[in-house]
């Protein structure tokens, strides 16, 4: 079977296009989408926001003919119609990245937490069985007691009349 350039004329569903096609990265759209939405959740946006919108009230209000936008603001229901329309997907974005990256840091977030879990595992067991050894170790009392039973019993064997009796076997 052949295969056909991807350009041809010929070609099904293709159309060329007077436009050039737009390619822009992931990355970079989506670090302008979370600046724009981190920029719309401040203050200063709602004022910057208020502040234009009593401008424009007011400019049409005092001088009607400046932007031919009389009572109902058309103009501006339009323009924050589209500010809007705008807004509400960049934010979605910024949120879906935001969503990945904390999906990647929880993931992260287990498996360091699995590890410590076997490091503490295994000191744990390391810990049990140096006290098992610790155990079976003799102690200063025991260790005392037995210096003083061969004192004893070379205190007894250096005794004059042990030296009369002969040599013990």
């Amino acid at each position: 079977m052949k295969t056909r350039p991807v350009g041809s004329l010929n070609t099904p569903g293709r159309r060329s296009s007077w436009w050039p096609r737009l390619k822009v990265s992931d990355d970079a759209f989506g670090s302008f989408a979370e600046a724009s939405a981190r920029f719309m959740g401040t203050a200063q946006f709602l004022v910057w926001m208020s502040l234009f919108v009593a401008g424009w009230i007011i400019v049409n209000t005092v001088a009607p003919g400046f932007f031919h936008d009389d009572f109902p603001f058309q103009l501006l229901t339009l323009i924050l119609s589209i500010q809007a329309s705008y807004a509400a997907p960049l934010i979605l974005l910024a949120q879906n990245r935001q969503e990945a990256r904390d999906r990647v840091g929880l993931t992260r977030d287990r498996e360091t937490a699995a590890q410590t879990r076997a490091d503490m595992d295994f000191l744990a067991r390391e810990i049990a069985s140096l006290r098992m050894r610790i155990n079976s170790f003799p102690t200063r009392d025991f260790v005392r007691a037995e210096l003083r039973a061969l004192l004893a019993e070379l205190e007894r064997s250096d005794s004059p009349a042990a030296s009369n009796r002969g040599p013990e076997l």
